[in-house]
C-alpha cells in the first residue's frame, strides 16, 4: 500500500506555483496602495517612496508570472506551498516600508511577521512619537492577514476536513481548490467588510477619534491586538474597552456563521457549536481568572470584575489586547491564560491557537475511550460532533495538530530557559507567539537576543498556518518526484 501510494504521489509543478504566486503578488500590490495613500495624506514622503517601490516591484513580478498558462487543476500540496510562501514573502517585502520608521531589518521583519500573522507582539521600545503611517501599516497588515488566513487556510490547508466541507456550496466545490478559494473569498469578504464597517461606526459612537477607530477595529476584527499606544486598552474608557472586546469576540466566531444566518437564512450545527464553545470558554476562563487574581494575586473584587473578563476574552479570542500589564498578574493567572491562548477561538475565524473545535473532537475521542470500557465488545459507537459522524482522517488530523502545537511550543521554550529567562514567563511568551495572541509579560522587546526573536517569528508563522503547510514545504516528496502532466 505504501509503495502504491508513493507511485501515485505528485511533486509540485513550478509553473503552477509561479502563476498563482504572481497573482497573489498582484493582490498584495493592490493592498499596499492603501498605506501608500495614507502616507500621502500624512505627508510622509519617505514612506510614500518606499511603498511606491514595493508596489512597483510586486506589480512587475506579478504581471510577469501571472501570464503563465493556467493549469487544469491545482494540487493540495501546491496550495499549501502557495499559502506558506505568501505568509513568508509578505513580511519580507513589508519590512522595507517598516524600516522607514527607524527600525532595523530584524525588528522591522518581526513587526511585519507579527502583523501579517495577526499576533500583535512588538519589539518596538516605544510608540510615543511613532509615525502615523507606521501605526496604520501594521494594523492594516493585521486586517488583511486575518482575512487571508480565513480564505487561504480553509480553502487549501483544511480541505476537505470537517469545517471545509461545511463551507462549500456544492460537493464539487470541495474538489476544486481554485474555485473553492474564490467562493470562500466572496463569502468571507462580505462578512469581514460588514464587521469592519460596523466596528468603525461603533468605535466612533463610543467616543474614539476616526484614526484610532480605524486602527482598533482593524486589529480587533482580525484578533490581532496591535494598539496605537503602548498601554493597549488600559488608559481607555470602559465603553471603548467593551466595544473592542465585543469586536474581538465577533472575529473569533466562524465567519460562515454570520453569512449563513443573515444571507442564506439557514443554521448549521457545527457553526452554532463553535459559537457556544467560544462563549462558554470565555466565561469559564473569566471565572478562573477572577478567582486566581483575587485569591493568589490579592486583587480587590472591583478590579477583578473589570480585568478578569477582558483579559480572558482577549486570550481566548487570541486578540492580545490587555487592560493591565500581564507581567503583574500572578503565576496561576498566567497558567490559565497560557492554556486559553493555546486553545484559541473557532475554526474558520480569524483567531489563532489549535482551535476549540479540535479540543471538542479530542474530548469526544477521550469520552469514547472511557465509554468503551463499560460496553460489551460487540457494541459499535462512532465519534460525532454536532450530530455529524467524524471520519478517521479528521480524528487523526485534529489530534496530530494538537500534538504538533505542543511540540513546537516545547522546542521553542527550551532556548529561552537555557538562556536564563524565567521558565513560566518564557512559556507564556512562546505560547502567545504560537497561538498568534500577542499578550506579553515583557520578554519581547528590542533587547531580546536575535536568536530568540527569530524563534518567536518562526512560532508566529507556524501557529498562523497551523504547522502542516510548513511540514509540506520541508517534505522532500513535495519537490522531487513525478509531476502531473498539464492538460
Amino acid at each position: 500500500m505504501t509503495k502504491q501510494a508513493t507511485e501515485l504521489r505528485y511533486a509540485v509543478r513550478f509553473q503552477v506555483l509561479c502563476k498563482y504566486f504572481g497573482q497573489l503578488c498582484l493582490v498584495l500590490a493592490a493592498l499596499s496602495l492603501v498605506p501608500l495613500l495614507v502616507s500621502l495624506i500624512f505627508g510622509d514622503t519617505s514612506s510614500s517612496l518606499r511603498y511606491t517601490i514595493v508596489i512597483g516591484g510586486l506589480a512587475a513580478l506579478g504581471i510577469s508570472m501571472a501570464r503563465l498558462r493556467t493549469p487544469s487543476k491545482v494540487q493540495a500540496n501546491e496550495g499549501m506551498i502557495l499559502v506558506a510562501l505568501m505568509f513568508l514573502f509578505t513580511p519580507l517585502v513589508m519590512s522595507y516600508p517598516m524600516m522607514g520608521s527607524g527600525l532595523g531589518f530584524l525588528d522591522a521583519f518581526f513587526e511585519a511577521v507579527s502583523g501579517v500573522t495577526t499576533t500583535g507582539l512588538s519589539t518596538t521600545a516605544t510608540l510615543v512619537g511613532a509615525p502615523p503611517i507606521f501605526l496604520f501599516g501594521r494594523a492594516w497588515m493585521q486586517w488583511y492577514g486575518g482575512l487571508g488566513i480565513v480564505v487561504l487556510s480553509l480553502a487549501l490547508i483544511m480541505q476537505p476536513g470537517l469545517v471545509a466541507k461545511g463551507l462549500a456550496v456544492t460537493e464539487a466545490e470541495t474538489d476544486d481548490l481554485i474555485g473553492g478559494t474564490r467562493a470562500h473569498a466572496r463569502r468571507a469578504l462580505k462578512v469581514y467588510g460588514a464587521l469592519t464597517g460596523l466596528g468603525i461606526l461603533g468605535a466612533l459612537s463610543v467616543g474614539m477619534g476616526f484614526f484610532d477607530a480605524l486602527l482598533y477595529t482593524f486589529s480587533a476584527i482580525s484578533t490581532g491586538g496591535f494598539a496605537p499606544n503602548e498601554t493597549s486598552l488600559e488608559t481607555l474608557g470602559w465603553p471603548v474597552q467593551m466595544w473592542v472586546t465585543l469586536l474581538c469576540l465577533a472575529g473569533a466566531i466562524p465567519l460562515t456563521f454570520y453569512h449563513r444566518l443573515v444571507v442564506e437564512k439557514r443554521r448549521v450545527a457545527v457553526d452554532f457549536l463553535q459559537v457556544k464553545a467560544v462563549l462558554i470558554a470565555s466565561l469559564v476562563v473569566s471565572l478562573a481568572m477572577g478567582a486566581a487574581l483575587h485569591l493568589s494575586g490579592g486583587m480587590a473584587w472591583p478590579q477583578v470584575l473589570h480585568h478578569a473578563p477582558l483579559l480572558a476574552i482577549s486570550a481566548q479570542t487570541t486578540a492580545g489586547f490587555s487592560t493591565m500589564p500581564c507581567a503583574q498578574v500572578d503565576a496561576g493567572s498566567k497558567l490559565i491564560l497560557i492554556f486559553s491562548m493555546l486553545v484559541g477561538g473557532g475554526a474558520g475565524s480569524t483567531a489563532g491557537g489549535f482551535k476549540l473545535l479540535r479540543l471538542l473532537i479530542a474530548a469526544n475521542v477521550l469520552r469514547l475511550i472511557l465509554l468503551r470500557t463499560c460496553l460489551p465488545t460487540h457494541a459499535v459507537i462512532e465519534p460525532q460532533v454536532a450530530g455529524r459522524r467524524l471520519q478517521r482522517e479528521e480524528l487523526q488530523a485534529s489530534l496530530l495538530l494538537i500534538l504538533l502545537f505542543v511540540a513546537v511550543i516545547a522546542l521553542s521554550w527550551l532556548p529561552f530557559v537555557v538562556m536564563g529567562y524565567n521558565p513560566l514567563d518564557s512559556l507564556f511568551e512562546v505560547v502567545s507567539a504560537t497561538g498568534t495572541v500577542g499578550l506579553s509579560v515583557g520578554l519581547t522587546s528590542a533587547s531580546l537576543p536575535a536568536l530568540l526573536k527569530g524563534i518567536l517569528c518562526v512560532d508566529m508563522l507556524m501557529g498562523r498556518l497551523e504547522i502542516i503547510a510548513w511540514l509540506v514545504m520541508l517534505y522532500p516528496g513535495t519537490w522531487f518526484g513525478n509531476r502531473m502532466e498539464e492538460t
